[in-house]
Parts: structure tokens; C-alpha cells; sequence
């Protein structure tokens, strides 16, 4: 408390006084341009990572980045998302995770948490589809590189169940809502992001050469990143006994789960029927 306390004086006398127009500026009211979506991990800074300025950033945080389906729960990220939109205007959303995230680890161990941390566990049944993505499809990947794909995928889930959120999905109509997905690596200091041209998370720089959407709307595939460029780029090592998974079985996953999906349902590569039903029609 000590030193937190010294920041603050540091703060009051520094960094306040100088941006005290800014500080005047803000206390009549907030105009955030981005809907920033993290974990609650200490070692993520969204201001400091992407130099935003106080104000910028209209930051929701929990552990793992999760944004439960619509209908799913009464919790306050559905209706931080909901005023995020509607009362701000904000029209680019990003969600982003990150390397070593201590929810994806117990995201994969479940059976660990009932016990010891209950909420912690019933708070993670919101990441059911993550779960079952990654158990039924990537079974034969070396758990050393399973966390990464995790991370990976479970954040190409909340875009899938921010897509779900009424005002969301109107907006992605209308053409006026960009979603985001990043991961940030946290000891390179890098920030990457999905592609879905050629399914995978790559670097700010290669994706700004890219001419297409970050987010298709209804449209994009899963993630890739255990293919060998893909490996090389979230720093996933290729192996030689064939483990990495290919653009022929991702497309043979999807074809096989699009042909036994409810029509009814909106499309997507990424989820079997269970999963789609719970994310697009909610808890009951």
C-alpha cells in the first residue's frame, strides 16, 4: 500500500498537472472510441501495451476474456457490452488474449477446480464451447502447444458469442461494427492478430498488408495455428510426427459439422450443433 500510495502523490503532482485540461475535458463526459475485452491477468495493460490515453479505451475484464452468450447470464459484461454500444457508440471491439493464461490452464483441468475453487469453475462453464472445441479437435496435439491454441481459440469463441448480442449482430448488418481478435505475448511484447483469410493470428504487420475484414461476419473458419507457418508465427514448434493439424482436416471438420448443424441456426465452421444451440439460443 506504501508504494501505491506514493504513485498516487507521484501521479497528483506529475502526470495530473500536466494533462489537467485533458482530466477537465473527461470530467464532462467519456467518449471511448474502442471496446477493449481482456483478462483480469496483472500482466496485461491495455493503456500501456497500446499507448492509448486515459479515456481511449472502454476496457472489460474477467478471467479469460470471456463474453458469455446472450441469454446466457445476467452479468455485468453483457450489459457492459449493451452500453458499450448503444449509450457510447463505439464501433471496433477487440478482444484479446494472452500467452500463459492462468484461465485456459483451468480451462483444460476442470475436474482440478471443482473442489478447490468453485466459482472459479462455474465461472469457466461460461468457456464450455472452448473446451469441447479444443478436446474433440485437437486431441492429438502435444500439450506442451495446447495452451497456446486455447488462448487462440477460446478468443475466436467470444467473437462468436459477442456475435450473438442483438446490437452486435445488428451492427455487423448494417456494416457500422468491426470485431477484433489479438493475443498478446507477453515476454515478447507482441500483439497478434486474426486473420481470416488465411485462418490464423499474425503480426499487426502482416495483417495491415492484408486487404480484407479482420472479423467476416458469420463466416470465419477456425483457427489454424498449428499449421507449420502458423506454428513459426504464434511460436508453436513443427514437430515431425505429423501432429500439426492441416488445411484438409480443418476443412473436413467443418464440412462434417456444417452438414449435421440445425439450418436454422446462423453458420459457422467452428461449432458442433450442441454448441451452437447453446450459444445462439442461450441458457434455458
Amino acid at each position: 500500500m506504501k508504494k501505491l500510495i506514493e504513485g498516487l502523490h507521484r501521479f497528483q503532482a506529475g502526470y495530473f498537472k500536466s494533462h489537467q485540461d485533458l482530466f477537465e475535458s473527461l470530467s464532462h463526459g467519456q467518449n471511448p472510441r474502442i471496446l477493449f475485452i481482456t483478462c483480469s491477468d496483472s500482466r496485461i495493460d491495455p493503456n500501456l501495451i497500446t499507448q492509448a490515453n486515459v479515456g481511449e479505451l472502454f476496457v472489460i475484464r474477467n478471467a479469460g476474456n470471456i463474453i458469455p452468450p446472450f441469454g446466457a447470464t445476467n452479468g455485468g459484461e453483457g450489459a457492459a457490452v449493451e452500453y458499450a454500444i448503444a449509450a457510447l457508440g463505439i464501433e471496433q471491439v477487440i478482444v484479446c488474449g494472452h500467452s500463459h493464461c492462468g484461465a485456459m490452464k483451468g480451462l483444460l483441468k476442470m475436474s482440478k477446480l471443482a473442489e478447490d475453487m468453485p466459482l472459479v469453475y462455474e465461472w469457466l462453464k461460461q468457456a464450455e464451447a472452448t473446451r469441447r472445441l479444443i478436446k474433440e479437435n485437437y486431441s492429438h496435439v502435444p500439450e506442451e502447444n495446447l495452451l497456446r491454441i486455447t488462448v487462440a481459440e477460446n478468443v475466436l469463441t467470444q467473437l462468436e458469442n459477442l456475435s450473438t448480442y442483438p446490437i452486435i449482430r445488428s451492427r455487423l448488418h448494417q456494416g457500422k461494427l468491426s470485431l477484433h481478435g489479438w493475443i498478446y505475448n507477453i515476454e515478447r511484447g507482441e500483439v497478434l492478430t486474426y486473420d481470416p483469410v488465411i485462418h490464423d493470428f499474425v503480426t499487426l504487420e502482416q495483417r495491415n498488408n492484408s486487404p480484407e475484414p479482420e472479423y467476416i461476419y458469420n463466416l470465419y473458419p477456425s483457427c489454424s495455428v498449428s499449421q507449420a507457418e502458423g506454428c513459426r508465427t504464434y511460436g508453436i514448434e513443427e514437430d515431425n510426427n505429423n501432429h500439426n493439424i492441416t488445411h484438409h482436416q480443418i476443412a473436413h471438420t467443418a464440412t462434417h459439422t456444417q452438414n449435421n448443424r440445425n439450418p436454422n441456426l446462423p453458420r459457422s465452421n467452428r461449432l458442433s450443433q450442441e454448441q451452437a444451440e447453446r450459444i445462439y439460443r442461450g441458457s434455458r
